[in-house]
């Protein structure tokens, strides 16, 4: 929620600490469900399969979890990219470098 005690932040900064922090407690979830799915498997599991069936729950959501995290942690994301372009076309431009073709 947001209230009128902060003073003013920075939206980049702003949207960057919310992801991290969503992030944070996206993998704390999927840590504690997953960890749940193996104990429930391995209490109830008779059979001797090649591939446990979380296997394919932690894979498949933990790659969806490192995707977020990079976004959320890395350099990676499309406003950033965006932003580094923009100031690269800048630089260009001063210099006398920029060109109008494309």
């Amino acid at each position: 929620m947001e209230t009128s005690h902060h003073p003013a932040r920075n939206p980049y900064l702003w949207r960057k600490a919310k992801s991290r922090a969503k992030f944070r407690t996206e993998l704390g979830v999927y840590v504690l469900v997953n960890a749940g799915l193996w104990v429930l498997w391995a209490l109830t599991s008779r059979s001797h399969e090649f591939l446990p069936w979380p296997a394919w729950v932690s894979f498949f959501w933990g790659v969806g979890l490192v995707i977020r995290g990079v976004a959320a942690y890395g350099n990676f994301n499309y406003e950033q990219r965006t932003q580094h372009e923009y100031e690269r076309l800048l630089r260009q431009h001063k210099q006398g470098d920029f060109s109008r073709k494309s």
